[in-house]
This record gives structure tokens, sequence and C-alpha cells, in this order.
């Protein structure tokens, strides 16, 4: 039985791969599991396409289809995204064209077979190009996703697949692109793409720095930009030498290895008249975020909050956001973190003076926002600084009303607790009680209704 499902399985394979090949007809196929366009192998002596490929790529189908013959019912491994989209591999094909999967099978096997692998750190269209590149070896040509395929090569060791990524990252460099890239080469060791980011960025230095794209990077990377920035300044503009009158200048920082490449002390022409030290990089992230416009601070503050990060919002309100920055539905820092129930980015929101009762274009303010989303901490934290429990949004509903629509007996409780009115209707002349009951929400019903 178990070979005649290893031969089953060795049947099918040779088929597509015969189909793949063009061994009977020499026609495009399109891939749409994929996503991305793959071409057959004609038989004709096509320039483009040496023997010695030709041979090599058998070779490697002929490996791999042999693993499957004797894998039997472990074949197949789901592999499940960071956004929850599922695909499905064979682990013969994953284990032999890249080490890091083998490893990761080889610890599976230890703990007990399992038959998925969870890559959150991979979103799923970026997972689906990696597979489509393992299983034919060809590079996707899409510029759009090269960062993100460089990154996911690194991260499961495809050296030659990064290679091509980090040609294609170089080729699209751009005012808005270059931060970004520079912070990826970085962070994953891309050394071309490294030295053409620094030196893009030096060229286009003030361009580039008055970017959304170097904004978003020092805020979310500072570490990172702290050590390009290091890069930029230790990169000479101008190898030549200073014509007559010029004065050379030197970076004030030092290569954060503390040397030089050829291992000696970095010269100055002139000797500092006092000692100087290198930037801590926390303070030299501050410093570039105070150089951000007004309008941008607000921005990062809103997206801080969105994320709940209580750092960046915490960074951003000492270099001057303003902390009732509005998105063009006039909702503010504190307006997200309560629908999303972060508390203590609501805490220090409300510690740095954001208006509790602070309205959007539809008349909310965070404690509908609370409500409406079935947060009862950020419920009990807005009441305890003295927002108005039974504010009215632009149909009269209090945030009593969208609790009780939403079905949210905890958040309900809360606003009772903090003195929320129960009999109070709004503009369709409903209370609380009775959108409970349209909703039927059983419990609602019971806690709104008992006196």
């Amino acid at each position: 039985m178990m070979f005649c499902r290893g031969f089953s399985w060795f049947t099918r394979i040779f088929v597509a791969v015969v189909i793949f090949t063009g061994y009977s007809h020499p026609v495009p196929v399109t891939e749409s599991y994929t996503g991305v366009t793959l071409h057959t192998l004609t038989t004709d002596n096509s320039e483009s396409l040496t023997v010695g490929r030709v041979q090599q790529a058998e070779e490697a189908t002929a490996v791999d289809l042999g693993a499957l013959l004797d894998a039997g019912d472990g074949a197949v491994v789901t592999l499940l995204a960071g956004d929850n989209t599922r695909l499905v591999a064979h682990r013969a094909v994953l284990a032999a064209r890249s080490r890091v999967f083998a490893d990761m099978f080889r610890r599976v096997t230890v703990e007990g077979s399992s038959s998925q692998l969870v890559l959150s750190d991979t979103e799923g269209p970026v997972l689906r190009q990696v597979l489509a590149y393992l299983y034919t070896q060809q590079v996707p040509q899409l510029p759009s996703m090269a960062p993100q395929l460089l990154v996911a090569a690194d991260v499961y060791g495809l050296s030659a697949l990064k290679a091509h990524c980090e040609q294609q990252v170089v080729a699209q460099l751009s005012v808005e692109t270059a931060a970004a890239a520079g912070v990826i080469a970085i962070r994953h060791s891309a050394n071309r793409l490294k030295q053409a980011a620094v030196a893009f960025i030096k060229a286009h230095l003030l361009r580039v720095m008055a970017t959304q794209g170097w904004a978003e990077a020092v805020v979310n990377d500072p570490q990172t930009i702290v050590e390009l920035t290091h890069l930029i300044a230790e990169t000479p503009t101008d190898t030549s030498t200073p014509s007559a009158g010029e004065s050379r200048t030197v970076p004030s920082s030092q290569p954060h290895s503390g040397h030089s490449d050829d291992g000696r002390s970095p010269a100055t022409a002139v000797p500092p008249t006092s000692p100087q030290t290198t930037p801590q990089p926390d303070d030299v992230a501050i410093s570039l975020l105070r150089d951000l416009s007004g309008e941008e601070k607000g921005k990062m503050l809103i997206a801080a909050a969105k994320e709940g990060s209580v750092s960046k919002v915490r960074t951003l309100l000492t270099v001057g956001a303003d902390v009732e920055a509005k998105d063009e539905n006039q909702l503010n820092a504190l307006h997200f973190a309560a629908a999303r129930g972060h508390v203590e980015v609501a805490r220090r929101l409300l510690e740095d003076g954001a208006d509790v009762n602070a309205r959007d274009r539809w008349r909310n303010t965070p404690l509908h926002q609370a409500a409406w989303n079935g947060n009862p901490a950020v419920v009990r934290l807005l009441a305890a600084s003295s927002a108005d429990c039974n504010a009215r949004d632009h149909t009269g509903n209090t945030p009593l009303h969208d609790a009780a629509r939403r079905g949210h007996p905890d958040t309900a409780t809360a606003l009772l607790e903090a003195g929320a009115d129960r009999e109070v209707r709004n503009d369709d002349g409903d209370t609380p009680l009775d959108l409970a009951k349209q909703n039927n929400h059983q419990q609602l019903i019971d806690i709104l209704g008992s006196s």
C-alpha cells in the first residue's frame, strides 16, 4: 500500500515535469497558484539555455522526485504564512533547496511529526514566490516585491535568490525607497545594496531625509538608522585630492567598529581643539526626529498609537509631536488607542494632555471607540480621567448604546459603574436596553434590565 501511494505520487509529479519541460508540446504554461509565469524548456538548441543548465535542472528534479517516492504519507507539508495564508508543498523539495527548511523538518521530526510549519515572519504573497523559486529555480521578476523577497531569501538561506533581489532593489533605488533599502541592507547583510544605498542617500541627503520613508524608518528602527547615518558620514563624497583653498572635512563620528577598514585609526586634517564624543544612538535618533515637520510627527504618532507601541509614542511626544494631531476623519491618537485596546498607550497620551473627550467627524469620543470595540480596561481608564460617559455621537448614541448594540457585557458593566445613564435615548428613541433586545444580546438584556 505504501509503495502504491508512493508510486502514485511519483507518477503525478513525473507527468507534471513532462508537461513543464515541453516534452510533448513546448507551449508556455502559466501557473496561477504562484502568481508567476513559468515558461517551458523547449527541445531545440536555444542559445538562451545551455545543455549544462538543462542537465543541472534534470539532476535536481530527479533527486527531488526520488525523495518524494520514498516519503509516502509524509511527503506534503502545509506552510502557514504570517497573514494566515496556507500553502502546500513537498518536504523533499524544500529540504533539498533550502538548508533552513531542512533544519526545520529535522527539528519537527525530533519534536514529533507535524504536517504544518508556521512561518509567521513571511506574508502569503512573498511565501508563494519563495515556493515558486524553490520548485523552478527561476527568480520572480517582481520588482515591487524585491525588498520583501530579499528578506525572505536571507531568512531561508537562499543566497542566489538574495543576490538577484539585491540587484533588483539597487536598480530601483529612489529618493522614496532609499531609506528602507538601507535598513534592509544593514539588517540582512546585503553588502552590495548597502554600498549602493549609502552612496545614493549621501548624494541626495536632504531630499531623502524629507521623505515619509525616512521618517518611518527613524521611528520603526532607530538603531539601524543610526548605523546608516554613521555609514553615510564615513563615506567620502569625493576621493580626489582637495584643490587649493578647500578645507577637508572629517566626520565627527568614528566608525562604529572603532577603526577604519585598513585597521588604522582614521586620520584627521586638523586636530580637534576639544575632545569629541560620538553621540549615543538614542540621541541621534531624537535629533533626526526633531527635524521632521509637525505634520509628519503627528502622522507618526497616530501610527504608533495604532500599533500600540508605548516607546514610539513616548519618543514622538518627547520630540514635540502634537498629542491632538488628527487624521482626515478627525481621529486622533487617543481615539485609535481606545479603539484597539492599547491601555498603556492611552495612559501615556492622557498624561501628556490628550483631550479625553475629543470628537471625530461623527462626534465620537475615545470612550465611544472603546465601547464599540469592547475594551473595558480602556473604558475604566478614560472614565477615571473624567471622560463624559453620556456623550452623544451624531445620531445621539452614547458609549453605552454602542456597547449594547455590539454585545459587550463587560464594557457595559464598566460604563454603568462609571455612571452611564441606562435610560438615555438616542435620536431613534432607543435606550441601550432596546438595542440589546434588537440584537439578541441576552447577557446585556439581563445587565441593562436589572435595576
